[in-house]
């Protein structure tokens, strides 16, 4: 079997931007860089979208939701740890 391809972020983003263009059709835009129209095509509604959030101020409140789910996530991590520690040498002196 074949793996699956994995393409960069800076490689979407390249596909992407060519095909709103409109320079080049989307199958004229497959074999230039082998990828299936449909996944070009996927890549050029999220470009689409990323726009619209990126001008609607969406994304700041996306980075902002991420921050503090990444802040409250290290908490409970810290949480957890002390009370590892905690159980740990409560176990051992059994």
């Amino acid at each position: 079997m074949s793996q699956r391809r994995k393409f960069s972020a800076e490689f979407k983003a390249k596909v992407a931007l060519e095909a709103l263009s409109g320079e080049l059709t989307l199958a004229e835009l497959a074999s230039k860089y082998d990828v299936h129209p449909t996944q070009i095509a996927g890549w050029k509604r999220q470009a689409k979208e990323g726009m619209v959030a990126a001008f609607s101020g969406k994304a700041a409140t996306v980075q902002k939701d991420a921050a503090a789910e990444i802040r409250e996530l290290h908490a409970k991590i810290g949480q957890l740890t002390v009370e590892k520690d905690f159980l740990e040498r409560a176990f051992a002196k059994r």
